[in-house]
């Protein structure tokens, strides 16, 4: 019986660290994550490095004092294997441990019970004893978040979605899809491909991101500039509250006006209200035609006049519109060893743009696209460009593809040491002055890179600080700098991954007090027993 528990433990393990390969070789974020298989972990990381990436207890790094919520005992465990059986849990603390750290090792709990339902109603049935047994509860999808708002800060139970991945529906002539949250993003986009069609949002995760965590993040991604945001997107969810009562407002009707849109509360809530079980979404027609052109710029102003240019050339093809600067093209040349089309003589450019077309028919969408880019080059906003039109040139596994130099610099700077990632949105014209201002701000020479890159077309900038370890000393110096910064602007201080975690006590830059009231009282209203998820989104009363 004990060497039968031994390979079973080893065979978890191997599976755990296939299933990570899978996600790198898929072009996802999601690094080898676990802390016995070092060797493995060499995808994105050195040997020496892995031994050092477990971040200290997130309660001690930021001092959270733990809220009024049970220990798990016994007889709660022996409730859970009795309603999914032993097969579905897990306990062991090394395997746990995936699951309490978040993949860029920023935060990490101590839960020593993950649940792995697989239908609505085992999802129903745990939360009504949690919430019943004070039992705090941590949801958890792809956990590929940025902000700290997948993995416990305590002992949470982390509820895992993963194995609620069926593909329940797909309407080839409404467009739309019906699936189960635990559905990983890149599985959808290749089902529906078969039926000419394709998911409205693309992101960098997607070989390892759920949909369910997507709509709970309300993630926005590479597609937003012309499919938008998920909440024009989602047609109808399903979600079950903290008490255990499933709320149906599951339908795939694009017009519905009966009234409260009860679906847009759980969207960007980031399981502090409800967990997400079921998503119906429309899914736009797979383009015929998709062209992607990089583009070397010498100035900011330049960049946004190309900008400017592509939407009134480019118009109803243009899908994407990406800004790339030297910094952060460098970790995707020098740390991950992709090449620069566009460096001649060793030399580079001040900023890059990414720009994708999508369209019906090939020879419409080159003749405007060629057009734009000669328009760029003789008004010398562009100084330089190359164009794929290839399907096979764009998004493959290939260190040649043009989206992996935007779409693997969070894999890369991840290798420069600790990162303070920060998502955030501005006015357009200030885009990337948040970049200038610390870099002005920030002269401790222990930091290696400050550098910005993100979607151009919604206002959206990814600004990163490596170092080459957590260092307490310079995140007072990036924070609360970077956000009371962000808020003179007037701008947000998080654009697509959320508050999670890491920016409750920021969020008043960015939200009035009343509407924090508010959703105080919402949170009152739907988890009075505050068992799901504590500790995120909002600022502690």
């Amino acid at each position: 019986m004990a060497q039968d528990k031994k390979k079973e433990k080893v065979r978890r393990m191997m599976l755990s660290v296939l299933r990570q390969l899978r996600n790198v070789r898929k072009g996802g974020y999601a690094a080898m994550r676990h802390p016995k298989i070092k060797e493995s972990a060499t995808v994105f990381f050195t040997t020496e490095s892995v031994a050092t990436l477990k971040p200290e207890p997130t309660a001690v790094r930021y001092k959270v004092t733990r809220g009024p919520y049970a220990t798990v005992t016994d007889s709660h465990l022996r409730f859970f294997e009795d309603l999914l059986g032993k097969d579905r849990l897990i306990t062991d603390p090394d395997e746990c441990e995936s699951y309490n750290v978040d993949w860029v090792k920023m935060v990490r709990g101590c839960s020593r019970l993950v649940v792995k339902p697989k239908t609505t109603e085992e999802v129903s049935e745990i939360l009504r004893y949690c919430n019943v047994n004070r039992l705090a509860v941590c949801p958890q999808g792809g956990n590929t978040g940025l902000v700290g708002g997948s993995v416990p800060v305590f002992d949470e139970i982390v509820l895992s979605t993963s194995l609620m991945n069926n593909i329940i529906e797909v309407d080839n002539i409404s467009s739309t899809l019906v699936c189960q949250a635990g559905c990983i993003l890149e599985t959808l986009e290749n089902h529906l491909a078969q039926s000419g069609m394709m998911m409205p949002l693309d992101l960098g995760a997607k070989g390892s991101c759920q949909i369910g965590g997507c709509v709970s993040t309300n993630a926005g991604g590479l597609r937003l500039l012309r499919y938008g945001n998920l909440h024009g997107n989602l047609l109808g969810l399903e979600a079950v509250k903290a008490n255990g009562e499933i709320v149906n407002c599951l339908n795939t009707l694009k017009k519905d006006n009966t009234g409260y849109h009860l679906k847009h509360l759980f969207i960007g809530s980031e399981g502090t209200l409800g967990i997400v079980t079921k998503i119906a979404i429309q899914c736009p027609t797979l383009p015929k035609a998709v062209s992607v052109a990089l583009l070397g710029v010498d100035s900011f102003e330049d960049l946004l006049k190309t900008y400017q240019l592509a939407q009134a050339e480019l118009a109803e093809v243009l899908s994407s519109c990406e800004m790339i600067d030297r910094a952060s093209m460098s970790v995707c040349t020098d740390n991950l060893g992709l090449k620069n089309p566009l460096v001649i003589n060793n030399d580079g450019y001040e900023f890059y743009m990414l720009i994708e077309t999508a369209g019906s028919e090939t020879r419409h969408d080159e003749e405007k696209l060629n057009q734009f880019l000669e328009k760029a080059m003789e008004r010398e906003i562009v100084k330089n460009g190359t164009i794929a039109t290839e399907p096979t040139k764009i998004k493959i596994s290939s260190f040649q593809n043009i989206w992996q130099l935007r779409e693997r610099i969070t894999e890369g700077v991840m290798r420069d040491g600790y990162v303070f990632k920060y998502d955030i949105s501005v006015p357009l014209p200030n885009f990337y002055k948040t970049v200038h201002a610390l870099r002005e701000h920030l002269k401790d020479p222990r930091i290696k890179r400050i550098a910005g890159y993100g979607h151009i077309g919604d206002g959206n900038i990814h600004v990163q600080v490596s170092i080459p370890e957590y260092i307490d000393e310079i995140a007072h110096q990036v924070e609360p700098f970077i956000f009371e910064y962000v808020s003179k602007l007037k701008g947000s201080v998080s654009a697509e991954h959320g508050i999670g975690f890491k920016k409750t006590q920021f969020l008043h830059l960015s939200k009035d007090e009343s509407a924090i009231k508010l959703m105080h009282e919402l949170k009152q209203l739907m988890d009075p027993n505050r068992i799901l998820n504590p500790y995120k989104v909002l600022p502690s009363l």
